[in-house]
């Protein structure tokens, strides 16, 4: 089943300071999210972004709180997985979109018990591999077999672009073209 832009939603769950210096690949992960953030400005799909207990790992990273602008709204959280908070249920049910596309950190905790908990409730979740990170290559690598077998999708960046707006003719198809290739 492809993904499309009228039943998607992205969430950005917590990439933040303190965490985000000792993942792997952060400047991928860093890239990727800001690719998918102007990608979904641009389509007009509401964003979502968690933080979990910003007192102690900070707020979200510079990049993305000013790529988001004024769409950042963190909803706080102390729980590792988001539907584990009440102010993120509620978000996405606002929202209205079954399509809960997934970026951030770390993949093996907070974005793993997100996936699990948003298919046991109805969502299909797809990862955006390349858009998440852990600090260990082990969690990183194991945390994909553990998504597949569960029965998460797991998409990449470009994928994920390309089956939102699926058609070269698509009116904003060259200004996505252009983040693609940033």
């Amino acid at each position: 089943m492809l993904i499309n832009i009228d039943d998607s939603v992205l969430v950005i769950v917590d990439i933040q300071e303190k965490l985000f210096n000792v993942v792997l690949d952060k400047d991928r992960l860093l890239k990727n999210v800001i690719k998918l953030i102007r990608v979904c400005k641009l389509l007009n799909i509401p964003i979502i972004i968690t933080e979990q207990y910003p007192k102690g790992m900070g707020q979200t990273v510079r990049e993305i709180r000013e790529e988001l602008g004024d769409l950042y709204k963190p909803i706080e959280k102390t729980t590792f997985s988001c539907f584990g908070n009440r102010d993120f249920e509620k978000k996405l049910s606002e929202v209205g979109r079954r399509n809960v596309l997934l970026t951030g950190i770390e993949l093996h905790i907070c974005v793993y018990q997100t996936a699990v908990d948003a298919l046991s409730r109805g969502y299909r979740p797809v990862v955006i591999y390349d858009a998440t990170s852990s600090r260990l290559r082990l969690d990183y690598e194991l945390c994909l077999h553990r998504l597949l077998k569960n029965g998460v999708d797991v998409s990449t960046t470009d994928m994920t672009i390309f089956e939102l707006v699926r058609d070269a003719s698509h009116p904003r198809f060259r200004d996505i073209l252009k983040i693609v290739k940033e």
